[in-house]
């Protein structure tokens, strides 16, 4: 059985604000540590029947990159769905909600409100 090891690093600043996220991976090509703005990591415990998350973004995180951010995980959420249940259906009311998700994101960004 192979094991493969994936680091998550955060610096926080004096109000535990995430200044900078960094990962690496064993397995990742390069083995190098890797930078990013933002994270999102979702555990499922079977035991409890409850998802276990963590959600993090950095201050240089602009609201256009958390939609983009946003839009591209509910995709891969709703690929992932796919591969797990072959509802096809479903999956296509996932990718719905994600593309209107990103489309009124975008028009908030053009128009905000006061």
């Amino acid at each position: 059985m192979s094991k493969s090891t994936i680091s998550i690093n955060v610096e926080m600043d004096e109000k535990r604000v995430p200044e900078k996220i960094s990962w690496s991976a064993t397995d990742a090509v390069g083995d190098r540590e890797q930078q990013a703005k933002a994270m999102m990591l979702a555990l499922w415990d079977g035991a409890e029947k409850t998802a276990l998350r963590i959600d993090l973004w950095t201050k240089s995180m602009m609201m256009d990159e958390m939609g983009d951010f946003l839009y591209q995980t509910m995709m891969t959420m709703a690929d992932t769905y796919a591969r797990a249940t072959n509802h096809a259906d479903l999956v296509a009311e996932m990718k719905t909600f994600a593309a209107d998700f990103y489309r009124k994101s975008r028009e908030k960004l053009k128009n905000p409100q006061p």
